[in-house]
This record gives structure tokens, C-alpha cells and sequence, in this order.
């Protein structure tokens, strides 16, 4: 009996040592998470910060629409963060706010305004695309200038070997080109 005590006193101290162990990595494992998380968080803010975005005003309720096409169209694209009108807001509630989204690297907002402006989009402002291949440019000419209007038809004009200019569906510009 008198062996047995020290044995059990010994495997009790190995078990919360043990345990100590597990909780303090467990710990570390969270406290490690968390600050890569503050990192990223500090880091996206200041690129956000530091960037010029383009900032895209949509006065017939189609910022949601528009972003969610551009997303689903352009490879490595996310919506990043969406705030939304609420129920007192001078607009239906639901509606985008403010919306931040990437486009293949690029970011952009988009807004729905509850006020009717004098103006709209231009093709003097427009989003200019440098394709990497053939299917690329295809791609964007077919999608984009769909319920569009093609301003200058997917063609060789002497300054690069294809290009185009569209406003889409949603009256944003695009200039497609392939060297």
C-alpha cells in the first residue's frame, strides 16, 4: 500500500501535467489563430485603405445583381463585405448600401442610391481589361455584351491583335483586349 500511494501520486502529477500541457497548446494553437486573424484583418484594412477602388453607383436597384454577375464571371473574384438599408432607410430595405468586392485582384464597391441622380454610368469611365488568351476575351465579349450594347465589335484594329468595347446590361463599361 505504501509503494502503491507514491505510484498514484506520481501518475496524478503526469496527468495534470499532462493536461496542463494540452490546455496551454490548446491555448497557444487559439491565442496563434487569433493574431494571424488581428494580422490579416490590419493587413486587408490598409490595402483597402491604400488602393484606389472603383466605386460603382446603381440607381435602378441592381447593385446586388451586378456585383453577383461580375463575381461568378471573373476568375479569382469574392465578395469581400456587404452592408445592406435597413427598414427606416430612404430606400427598399435589403438593398445594397455599400458593397466591397474583388474582381481577379481588383476591388470595387457598388451601391444602390436611394436618390435619382442627374447622371449615370459613362463610357468616358470605363473598366479596362487586358486578356491573357483568346478564350479569355471570348468569354468576357460573350458575357458582358449579352442584354448589352457593343460600342466597337470584338475586332483587329491595328492597335492590338482583338479588341472591344461594351457597356453591359447594367451600363458599365468594358474595354476587352488581347495582344
Amino acid at each position: 500500500m505504501k509503494q502503491i500511494l507514491p505510484i498514484l501520486l506520481l501518475l496524478s502529477l503526469i496527468g495534470t501535467s499532462c493536461t496542463n500541457s494540452k490546455k496551454n497548446n490548446i491555448s497557444e494553437k487559439l491565442r496563434l489563430e487569433i493574431d494571424s486573424l488581428k494580422t490579416k484583418l490590419t493587413k486587408n484594412k490598409t490595402i483597402m485603405k491604400n488602393q484606389m477602388i472603383r466605386s460603382l453607383t446603381f440607381q435602378d436597384g441592381n447593385a446586388e445583381n451586378a456585383m453577383n454577375f461580375y463575381v461568378e464571371l471573373f476568375d479569382n473574384s469574392k465578395i469581400i463585405t456587404i452592408k445592406r438599408w435597413e427598414k427606416s432607410a430612404p430606400t427598399e430595405e435589403g438593398k445594397i448600401m455599400q458593397a466591397t468586392f474583388e474582381l481577379n485582384g481588383n476591388l470595387f464597391m457598388c451601391s444602390d442610391s436611394p436618390a435619382i441622380h442627374d447622371w449615370n454610368f459613362t463610357p468616358a469611365v470605363s473598366n479596362y481589361i487586358e486578356c491573357e488568351n483568346d478564350e479569355e476575351i471570348e468569354k468576357l465579349y460573350s458575357k458582358l455584351s449579352e442584354n448589352g450594347k457593343i460600342m466597337m465589335e470584338l475586332h483587329n484594329y491595328g492597335f492590338s491583335k482583338k479588341f472591344a468595347f461594351i457597356q453591359d446590361q447594367f451600363g458599365v463599361s468594358w474595354q476587352l483586349n488581347l495582344n
